[in-house]
Order: structure tokens, then C-alpha cells, then sequence
């Protein structure tokens, strides 16, 4: 039998690890009265992003979903977008 090549050793795709933006020392509160910051993680239609994209916690994503809900309630932010 002939002999193989070597195995050439490549290098891997690098993503660097994403963490929750509302965890850390200076991270932002999640308030409903802040829609700056809650437009964010809706998307242009209106819905909520998933965590998948956010990369947000998931008492944070609960958080941040009863806080959408409660200033869209208020009509400080809109359901859907036309």
C-alpha cells in the first residue's frame, strides 16, 4: 500500500463567546419606560427577537418580554409596524 499524505491540520472558525447584555457591571436595567433600549430587540415588524440572536439570558429574555408587552400596553411603543 502507497503511504498517505499527512493530514493537513486546518484551522477552525473562531467565534468569539457572546454574553447577556444586561448581565455585568455596567449593564443596562430592563425598564418599560426605556424604548430606546427595548426597540433593540424587536425586530422591523415589530415582533420580539429570539434569544438565539440576542444572545440574552433566559430570566432576562422573560424579563425583557414582560417589559415590551407592558410599554406596548401602555402605547409607549407600537405592536406592529407598517
Amino acid at each position: 500500500m502507497a503511504e498517505r499524505a499527512p493530514a493537513k491540520k486546518t484551522q477552525g472558525f473562531f467565534r468569539p463567546q457572546r454574553t447577556c447584555p444586561f448581565k455585568g457591571k455596567n449593564a443596562s436595567k430592563i425598564d418599560y419606560k426605556d424604548t430606546k433600549l427595548l426597540s433593540k430587540f424587536i425586530t422591523e415588524r415589530g415582533r420580539i427577537m429570539p434569544r438565539r440572536i440576542t444572545f440574552v439570558s433566559a430570566d432576562k429574555q422573560r424579563e425583557l418580554a414582560a417589559a415590551i408587552k407592558r410599554a406596548r400596553f401602555l402605547a409607549l411603543m407600537p405592536y406592529v409596524e407598517k
